[in-house]
């Protein structure tokens, strides 16, 4: 059939399917276990999160077989509840990557499904990787064809976008043929779902556990003869329609041709990525002009509609609001320089110096800018005006920096879960992922 006769969904299957784990290149593989140890190290740090606690205890109570571990637990539940809890506890911190394209969090969406799935069918760690590579994929060409109108309508890619990265992903891992690989999009689009409303409540990390969840049973049930529409993206009524976008056969005709796994880009600070081009701007005119937080009248953060959708919270009161809060991450980074999952805490929120300093901040709408780039003017109390600028997401460090930044903020966000020997143990078993024969008890193994 030719291409201009198929639908979105038939040439994302034709890509999904048809493409060779072999010939995936070592590098991509190398970019694919940065991005899981990353993926890991926040699951880690978010396993005792309340928020957890509550749906092991959902689980609990609606039982089920025991085929897939819970990250930090010591405990096994179902693969869909895997998905979901493994899912929301890497995402409780908001520090797990981003990816432009995507307009939010892949990983977070992908690990999860393609984790519990490989551990219960027994899948090697290269089919494991090669279906992450293939799922982001797929989610990142939908993300560019949704584009940011999608994002700015209200949607949270992470999780619209995300059921559908988790139903490629684990459709290319359960090795689903075309016309399937076709219907498990359906199922997931049609459950396709998630508002940005909910920013600053439980309901955001739960996302990415649904997104992972959902993704898995539509391939799941795909394999098994479940049907759904063969053009769910752009018929009428389809996805592109109602949550916003269009085929964009730039994008389209680049499949196979490169892998947006290079663009993804890593948290160094536990906030919303909206928050770090400011509070890094910040910190810069701080350093360059020798200033220190005594010298400051004002600071104006100019930034997109799209960065203050997500982070425009001026006063937030708990530590989970203060992540969608450019005033306190930048206040907070001057005050006390940690940008950590401890800087977001209740009591952080409400520490008088950090909240004198919110007050001179003034966040301003700057209609010339589109994503997450972000300027900020310090006026300081002479009346000079110190300027600075700062785009988190041009700002991608070669795969050597990322791969060490990586290793540090694993083996720190695993500190209390794990003994430093064993997690340096992990991070070289990662180092060798492609190679393992089974990833069943890789996170029991821990």
């Amino acid at each position: 059939m030719a291409q201009k006769n198929k639908t979105v969904a038939q040439r994302l299957a034709e890509f999904a399917v048809n493409t060779s784990s072999e010939k995936i290149p070592g590098e991509i593989y190398d970019h694919a276990k940065t991005a899981f140890t990353d993926w890991l190290g926040v699951a880690y740090g978010g396993m005792n999160d309340p928020m957890v606690d509550k749906l092991i205890e959902y689980a609990d109570e609606m039982g089920g077989h025991p085929q897939a571990a819970i990250i930090g637990r010591a405990v096994k539940k179902s693969v869909s509840q895997a998905a979901l809890i493994n899912g929301t506890s890497s995402h409780v911190l908001d520090y797990d990557d981003t990816l432009v394209s995507f307009f939010g969090h892949p990983s977070v969406t992908l690990f999860p499904s393609l984790l519990a799935l490989s551990e219960w069918k027994d899948k090697s760690g290269r089919d494991f990787l090669s279906a992450y590579l293939v799922g982001l994929q797929v989610g990142a060409t939908i993300g560019v064809c949704a584009g940011l109108d999608h994002y700015l309508a209200g949607w949270h890619a992470t999780s619209t976008i995300g059921h559908l990265a988790s139903a490629a992903g684990c459709g290319r891992l359960l090795g689903l043929n075309e016309d399937q690989f076709v219907c498990a999009l359906g199922i997931a689009a049609t459950q396709s779902s998630g508002l940005k409303r909910v920013f600053g409540t439980m309901c955001k990390p739960f996302h990415a556990g649904r997104a992972s969840q959902a993704g898995m049973m539509a391939a799941l049930l795909a394999q098994k003869g479940f049907t759904g529409p063969v053009d769910i993206l752009e018929g009428p009524q389809g996805f592109f329609e109602l949550f916003k976008g269009g085929v964009n056969e730039d994008v389209l005709g680049l499949l196979g041709l490169g892998w947006d796994v290079v663009n993804i880009s890593q948290k160094y600070h536990a906030s919303c990525h909206a928050t770090h081009s400011p509070l890094e701007a910040a910190l810069d005119v701080l350093s360059t002009a020798g200033l220190s937080m005594e010298d400051i009248d004002t600071i104006s953060v100019h930034s997109s509609k799209m960065a203050l959708d997500a982070a425009g919270n001026a006063r937030p009161k708990t530590g989970i609001e203060a992540k969608f809060s450019i005033p306190f991450c930048v206040a907070n980074a001057i005050v006390t320089g940690e940008t950590g999952t401890q800087a977001f805490t209740d009591e952080n929120v409400n520490q008088p110096d950090i909240t004198a300093l919110m007050e001179k901040i003034i966040v301003v709408l700057d209609p010339e800018k589109i994503a997450l780039e972000a300027h900020v003017d310090i006026k300081t109390k002479d009346g000079k005006i110190h300027r600075g600028a700062s785009d988190i997401l041009q700002q991608i460090p070669p795969l050597e920096i990322k791969q060490d930044r990586v290793g540090r903020k694993f083996l720190d966000l695993c500190g209390s879960a794990l003994t430093p020997e064993k997690a340096a143990l992990i991070l070289q078993e990662i180092g060798g992922l492609e190679n393992r024969k089974t990833m069943r008890g890789f996170i029991s193994e821990q």
